[in-house]
């Protein structure tokens, strides 16, 4: 019963006025009120009851203990573009669509992030199957999946307690898991070493560079961590440098000559960051995020060369590793390269690497699965690395088999070699053709210019923002990129992300968008994209 109702039924005192029921005052301002049982009318409150209930409404608008003021200003600080400002609008306008509020288009297209499944991306049936034996042990017994995949399971589940995958794991992730990735490793780089011991299954790529970085980052003032990372960048990096209060050390790509790294900037962002902060980590993306460069062998040595030279952590993100389109290039991973570098470089260079099943020919970006290799670590921070890890218990255990299936798929003569090659080709052919579809419409467009796209799964154009509407960006309080993109998604529905959110060189303007909608999904997209950019420099010529 309702704690008023309780308070006025032990007073017995009635609440009518002169005019009975209803005649105003206390009746008329407590309308609202819980009533009685059916049929017995609205329950009566005393002076009491009307006391206690003042009181509660008092207590319940005290002021909040959590506000953007006490609230922990390095969250605050805290920016990740890909899901920012321009993806709540998009959330806004869908939600207007579906009311039936009439817009120029029928739908708002997502070209924000690299989510391939939510563009209409089949899964690998391999991996699903895999997966799906794990979650339904019962399925083992059905005539419906291969040998192979029930192998698989099989060896998964042993390695769970319980053999089952609702059971926590070890902190590092299933041992016969990890074998796997050192398996692979070693097959992908042609033999170099890799040690299981060394692996640490993850909550996608994410969560390994987030720990990594948190057991870098250490001191105050000029002696604080800094970390090295490329401009444009993936968010995750400056969100997880603000959240940790560590200090951002910029270093650029270069756009003229297709986002190549080169070590002379690497040497002048390092030398200027040594007056404010102590730079102790450098960060890589390859194949390039959002800007889809593949670095060759010779940038690879002579970053690493770099590093060793200056005394820096590597941190290697290779989660695209098998997204390479260019003729001509290809992936080579900084662990292969640092071997065949010789002992000196091998047996001292600290270098931690991620890989994830988000990206790749895969794209479960849901199961949050992924791995860090870290080799070379102190062996004392090795234990403070596991008992970080150990303090979220383990990595999600579907992803983890997810994991094992990217890094052990069937192998020639096993019953699902063939249908699971044909699917991993069609994937990997259909993002290269729609890699060069999009760098050559949006290089047909006046006042847009996109380098190659090598690799990964992104375009990130130059856009010519005349000066007229730099100046009604400065009247909106937008950036200038940031207020192309609004228009484009309010005129279009097509929704991508501003360059700002990425870092670029000032006085420059992109827009990062994904290649993963279907073809001719694709090619609308970018239609409409290149009508738009027109229109936009028609107005505001």
């Amino acid at each position: 019963m309702h704690r008023f109702a309780v308070v006025a039924r032990h007073t017995g005192a009635s609440l009518r006025g002169p005019g009975g029921c209803g005649a105003g005052g206390a009746d008329t301002a407590l309308r609202g009120a819980p009533r009685g049982p059916r049929g017995a009318g609205p329950v009566r409150w005393s002076s009491a009851a009307k006391a206690s209930a003042v009181n509660i409404n008092e207590k319940a608008s005290r002021e909040k203990i959590l506000t953007l003021e006490s609230m922990n200003p390095q969250v605050k600080a805290v920016e990740y573009a890909v899901r920012g400002p321009i993806v709540l609008k998009a959330g806004e306008i869908e939600k207007e669509l579906r009311k039936g509020i009439k817009k120029p288009f029928t739908e708002v297209i997502k070209a924000n992030i690299g989510d391939a499944h939510a563009m209409g991306q089949r899964p690998i049936t391999f991996l699903r199957q895999v997966v799906a034996l794990c979650t339904y042990p019962n399925l083992l017994d059905s005539p419906s999946f291969p040998e192979d995949a029930k192998k698989r399971a099989r060896r998964i589940l042993q390695g769970c307690g319980g053999n089952s995958l609702g059971s926590y794991t070890a902190s590092q992730g299933i041992n016969c898991i990890r074998e796997d990735v050192a398996s692979y490793i070693e097959r992908r780089d042609g033999g170099v070493p890799a040690d299981p011991d060394n692996i640490y299954l993850t909550t996608g790529a994410s969560d390994g560079i987030s720990a990594i970085l948190k057991i870098l980052i250490s001191g105050g003032g000029k002696s604080r961590t800094g970390v090295m990372i490329p401009i444009p960048q993936y968010p995750l990096y400056s969100a997880a440098i603000s959240e940790l209060d560590a200090i951002q050390v910029n270093y650029y790509l270069d756009e003229e000559n297709c986002w190549a790294l080169d070590v002379p900037e690497l040497r002048r962002a390092l030398t200027e960051a040594k007056a404010y902060c102590n730079p102790k980590v450098l960060c890589i993306i390859n194949p390039g995020n959002p800007t889809g460069q593949v670095q060759n062998r010779k940038c690879i040595e002579d970053v690493i060369h770099f590093a060793w030279e200056e005394k820096l952590f590597l941190l290697a993100d290779e989660v695209y590793q098998d997204n390479v389109y260019s003729e001509g290039c290809q992936f080579h991973s900084f662990k292969k390269i640092l071997y065949e570098m010789g002992p000196e470089y091998y047996n001292n260079v600290e270098l931690a690497s991620f890989h994830s099943t988000s990206k790749g020919y895969m794209g479960e970006c849901g199961y949050r699965g992924g791995y860090m290799e870290v080799i070379n670590l102190h062996p004392e921070i090795k234990g403070q690395l596991v008992k970080l890890l150990s303090v979220r218990l383990c990595p999600p255990v579907s992803g983890q088999a997810a994991m094992d299936i990217v890094v052990n798929p069937p192998v020639p003569g096993e019953e699902s070699y063939a249908q699971f090659i044909k699917e991993k080709e069609s994937v990997l052919n259909n993002l290269a053709k729609k890699a060069k579809l999009t760098e050559d419409m949006f290089n047909k467009i006046p006042g847009v210019h996109c380098n190659p796209l090598q690799g990964a799964m992104y375009a990130f154009p130059r856009i010519f923002i005349p000066s007229k509407a730099i100046e009604e960006a400065k009247a909106h309080k937008m950036a200038p990129d940031m207020f192309y993109c609004m228009k484009l998604l309010e005129e279009t529905g097509i929704c991508v992300v501003p360059g700002s959110g990425f870092g670029q060189r000032e006085g420059t303007y992109h827009f990062r968008m994904t290649i993963l909608p279907p073809v001719e999904k694709l090619k609308i997209l970018l239609e409409k994209v290149k009508d738009f950019h027109i229109k936009f420099l028609e107005k505001y010529a």
